[in-house]
């Protein structure tokens, strides 16, 4: 049924002959939810002219070239050129480097703005004076998924981009023309941002500063739920609040697919109306059974679904490690739910290959294999270096940045626990994105606990000087992985640029 809503549109709402325009907004979007409201509301049905300000994001980007594809008139402004913005003005949306008071437009209906736009902003300023409205991109985001038939959104401490992208690759196999909105790079659509008919929406959904609590989900997914963002959140207790306020937002006739190895599930799902449906556990609705690791990545396992005496499919992955197995179950799940069979489901998941900066293969440094991978917590990164011991090398490096000096601080036992994995860690300066104030942090902290522990660990202050020092110490089947939530990625650049 619900396959059938996204691909002939059932009774949920009546589109016009553009395939984004919708002439009423789905009735489910009508019902009354504890979310964070906007009091601008994007109807495709009458497109506007719309102002970002930080339009070079990854995700500013892409909603702003699902708006522009619309038939809405886009203009932006970033503090700096990119390949994004190049993208964008390629594409024809008016883009404009630097931050000015009379970069928007005189005709604008409506400013949006990234979370690392402040009150002090020339843009911003000017959309105050002028009294334009304005939404947040977390709000914008909202609003676009109130023009679609079904909306997924995936959300959890670790996982949403590979989950995003896994059920994005399936939904894709499936033919249901979907929408997309990714964190990351996903080859299969050339980027973060696939448009396509107002039958699915899919996309991450994050849970920093509540920004999720401005979704319309059908489908909500939680991957998992730990201590992070702790410059925001109080504790673990309210960031679970959230994620419980999150999966209030699901109406009725949709579904949360929920890890149910998460402590307490029964305070996050108690009394809710929508369908609940967990993977991940022994006694979960989807487990995973025959489990087999294959070198370079691959791994094969058995889903087991539902109540005894159902079907049991072999699928195949080729992305590494369990916790890509969890996200594959919980893409399984919502694939079942939407009505997708099995067969197009396993080609969907056989097909994916990963995204950029989630154990992405970059290179060879004559003998020395280079991978670079986005984690940047405690448990990503033990993940990632379990993963990592079933790839084939000799020794396995580990060139990390930790992000930001808040997580840092908060969670640096667990970092050196994780970090102590790898044989050698080359440790660079933390990335301090939003924040000015070190808390006592530092990389050669960090190095020196890592050797306290028994793990050869070096401190740099330079992505040359990290790029120099494994040139010299990697040898031959070794395995470099540099990984971080930052710009690490560019040692191994560097690295890959001395051969």
């Amino acid at each position: 049924m619900i396959l059938q809503v996204i691909l002939m549109g059932g009774k949920t709402a009546q589109y016009s002959k553009s395939k984004h325009r919708a002439q009423e907004v789905p009735r489910r979007h009508r019902a009354v939810h504890e979310r964070v409201t906007s009091m601008y509301q994007i109807d495709f049905s009458h497109p506007v002219s719309v102002h970002f300000i930080g339009i070079g994001g990854i995700s500013m980007s892409g909603l702003a070239t699902v708006l522009a594809d619309a038939g809405f008139t886009v203009t932006g402004s970033d503090s700096r050129a990119s390949s994004l913005t190049d993208q964008l003005a390629a594409s024809g949306i008016g883009v404009l480097i630097g931050q000015r008071a009379e970069n928007i437009p005189d005709a604008c209906d409506v400013v949006v703005y990234t979370a690392a736009v402040h009150t002090d902003n020339p843009e911003y300023q000017e959309a105050v004076r002028r009294n334009i409205p304005m939404l947040t991109r977390a709000q914008l985001l909202g609003e676009l998924m109130r023009n679609y038939r079904i909306s997924v959104a995936v959300s959890g401490t670790h996982g949403k981009t590979t989950t995003t992208s896994m059920l994005s690759q399936i939904t894709m196999e499936a033919g249901v023309d979907p929408t997309i909105s990714v964190g990351g790079i996903l080859p299969a659509i050339g980027g973060n941002i696939r448009v396509g008919g107002p039958g699915l929406f899919i996309t991450e959904a994050c849970e920093y500063t509540n920004s999720f609590l401005s979704l319309f989900p059908t489908v909500g997914i939680i991957l998992n739920i730990e201590e992070d963002h702790l410059d925001f959140f109080k504790d673990l207790a309210d960031i679970r609040s959230s994620f419980r306020k999150f999966a209030q937002l699901i109406p009725p006739e949709g579904a949360l697919i929920i890890n149910g190895a998460i402590e307490d599930l029964n305070q996050l799902t108690e009394g809710l109306p929508c369908r609940i449906i967990t993977f991940g556990t022994g006694s979960s609705d989807y487990r995973a059974e025959q489990i087999t690791h294959h070198q370079a990545g691959e791994s094969t396992f058995s889903v087991i679904s539902g109540h005894e005496g159902a079907p049991c499919d072999t699928f195949t992955i080729h992305v590494p490690g369990a916790h890509n197995i969890s996200n594959a179950l919980a893409a399984v799940a919502a694939s079942d739910f939407l009505g997708i069979p099995r067969d197009i489901t396993k080609k969907g998941l056989a097909s994916f290959s990963g995204t950029d900066r989630r154990f992405e293969h970059k290179g060879m440094y004559h003998e020395v294999t280079v991978i670079d991978d986005y984690a940047h917590h405690p448990t990503e990164i033990r993940a990632t270096l379990t993963a990592a011991k079933e790839y084939p090398h000799r020794e396995l490096w580990c060139a990390f940045q930790s992000h930001t000096y808040s997580r840092t601080k908060t969670l640096f036992d667990d970092f050196i626990d994780a970090l102590s994995l790898a044989d050698h860690v080359l440790i660079a300066p933390i990335y301090p994105a939003r924040e000015t104030d070190t808390l006592g942090m530092s990389g050669e902290l960090m190095a020196q606990h890592l050797r306290q522990a028994g793990c050869d660990a070096v401190s740099f202050s330079s992505f040359e000087e990290i790029a120099r020092y494994a040139a010299e110490h990697c040898k031959a089947q070794d395995l470099l992985i540099t990984m971080g939530a930052g710009d690490i990625y560019r040692a191994g650049d560097i690295l890959l640029e001395m051969n």
